[in-house]
């Protein structure tokens, strides 16, 4: 039978699109995430009324695991970890008549990665109910919020996705600025690494640069506000109906 898989990544975007749909939610597990994750993924398991399925790599434990045995970060082709740790986990799961949904919101950024997706992958049957009901990710967390789940601890700390700690697909130095501020160990080690393999994982003033070169000063992300619409009722009636 065709099956419809959510790919819930513990984000409050991929757990609203999981509900919105008559899915199976599937984790894909990469042991970098914040602790606070557990917590999210079990109230939305209630939330849903159905159990997260977890996926892993049989062969790497987590991003570090990664990144230290590849010697690689990130490049123009992506990011190790990713390919590693959710993409080929995804390829063994998943079954070649499966319906995919994404939780992509309807912000600029998103919706080009939803059509990149879709270009990359032709074969895929891909659905992004988020953006079908042109819900922003402010829209998404107020919902999420309103829906009675406590949102991720991530959001909080002004990350604008609940991502591995520390991402190394992010290039902004606002966001090496806030993993400096918020998880100073995790940003020397990665420091430290990216030193050792000559990379430069941000931009600073247009320039590829390494993180230790963000100015003491640098602003640090800002955290998204929730707010919500006329959409957001649209989607809070559907849920309920």
């Amino acid at each position: 039978m065709t099956r419809t898989i959510a790919w819930f990544s513990c984000g409050a975007a991929s757990a609203l699109a999981a509900k919105l749909t008559d899915s199976i939610p599937v984790y894909c597990e990469t042991g970098a995430e914040h602790p606070d994750n557990e917590r999210f993924l079990r109230e939305c398991e209630q939330w849903f009324g159905r159990s997260v399925t977890r996926i892993k790599s049989e062969r790497y434990s987590d991003t570090w695991d990664v990144w230290t045995r590849c010697r690689y970060l990130s490049g123009i082709n992506g990011a190790r970890c990713t390919a590693e740790l959710k993409f080929k986990p995804r390829i063994e799961f998943q079954r070649p008549d499966d319906i995919h949904v994404f939780g992509y919101t309807a912000d600029g950024p998103d919706v080009r990665r939803a059509d990149t997706l879709r270009k990359n992958f032709p074969e895929l049957d891909i659905r992004t109910p988020l953006i079908d009901r042109c819900l922003t990710k402010q829209a998404v967390l107020e919902v999420v919020r309103r829906a009675g789940l406590t949102l991720p601890v991530m959001y909080g700390l002004g990350f604008h996705c609940n991502n591995c700690v520390p991402c190394v697909k992010a290039q902004s130095p606002s966001y090496w600025a806030l993993i400096r501020r918020e998880f100073p160990e995790q940003f020397a080690r990665m420091a430290k690494l990216a030193r050792e393999l000559d990379v430069r994982l941000c931009r600073i003033d247009g320039d590829r640069s390494f993180i230790d070169e963000i100015p003491d000063d640098h602003p640090a992300t800002d955290p998204i506000q929730p707010n919500c619409d006329f959409l957001c009722q649209i989607a809070e009636d559907e849920l309920a109906s």
